[in-house]
């Protein structure tokens, strides 16, 4: 499931491109019933939150994208391309309409782990963005756009502070590996994120909410803005630091992306130790247990 840096990079990419003026929009799937309520109409912002999405085409009328599992955008440039697959829904501006003065372009958006963040087309000369496999793709009103913020915690991206999440964390008997998922604590952190930065705090996933100290917890927060911003670009989402790669320094390789996640079974970078792996609330959660000692784990 995309994490936070890749719905702010959709938004910021979408904004550059369709904001401002009257935009086309149809859902030739015809799941998407909707289109005539914003097909036509302005496009005034794109809205991002935890892992929502939210197009803004004025009051009541917030197209709400949630990429869910398969979720997944195509974008590209000159004209629209020909119909393909299942597709929910379709944006597009004049420039796909008009005669290109070069051929245009298309990409479709790679697994993180295979795209550095190069070789797309600039947001502004996007013509069109198609969306396949989203979770939820609705028209929402205001109200219910403003009842999701409310049920959201803080998002490090929006420029939120960490004080609404540490409120919530230093009451909870919950593991702090269950709590940094929860997106009623802070929105847009992912399994990605939450198995990295726990390993770069040095803190079990298995301890207690109530037993991380503060000063660990805005440790925590502290780090994953950067490393965050820095996954709008890098969409590998690049967590470990250049003295810890067996390689040296440099661009990381594919293999040394990562400390700990999908990395069960390998040495720890540091230590040496096998990386272990077990399920928390239905999710694959990875940890060193010398690096992050004192699990209760069996």
């Amino acid at each position: 499931m995309p994490e936070g840096n890749e719905i702010h990079r959709w938004a910021e990419r979408h904004e550059a491109a369709f904001a401002g003026k009257a935009v086309r929009v149809d859902g030739p799937q015809g799941r998407f019933v909707d289109s005539d309520v914003i097909d036509g109409k302005k496009l005034n912002r794109v809205l991002a939150v935890g892992k929502h999405l939210g197009y803004d085409f004025g009051k009541d009328r917030i197209l709400h994208v949630h990429l869910g599992l398969r979720g997944d955008f195509s974008e590209g440039s000159g004209p629209l391309p020909a119909l393909k697959g299942a597709l929910r829904l379709r944006m597009w501006n004049e420039a796909a309409v008009k005669r290109p003065v070069a051929p245009g372009e298309s990409k479709r958006h790679a697994w993180y782990s295979e795209d550095d963040g190069t070789g797309h087309t600039e947001a502004p000369k996007l013509a069109w963005m198609e969306l396949r496999g989203p979770t939820d793709c609705t028209i929402w009103t205001q109200a219910k756009w403003e009842t999701l913020l409310k049920r959201l915690g803080p998002d490090p991206l929006n420029g939120d502070g960490p004080e609404k999440a540490i409120a919530k964390i230093v009451k909870s008997k919950k593991a702090i590996g269950a709590l940094l998922m929860d997106q009623s604590v802070i929105a847009g952190l992912g399994n990605i994120y939450r198995a990295e930065l726990l390993y770069r705090a040095r803190l079990n996933p298995y301890v207690a909410g109530k037993d991380v100290p503060e000063a660990t917890l805005r440790m925590i927060w502290k780090e994953a803005l950067p490393l965050m911003k820095a996954g709008m670009v890098d969409r590998r989402i690049v967590t470990t630091l250049p003295k810890d790669r067996p390689s040296g320094k440099g661009k990381p390789v594919k293999e040394e992306t990562h400390y700990v996640y999908r990395r069960n079974g390998q040495e720890c970078f540091v230590c040496g130790t096998k990386i272990l792996r077990k399920e928390m609330e239905g999710r694959n959660l990875f940890w060193c247990p010398v690096c992050q000692p004192d699990a209760k784990t069996s």
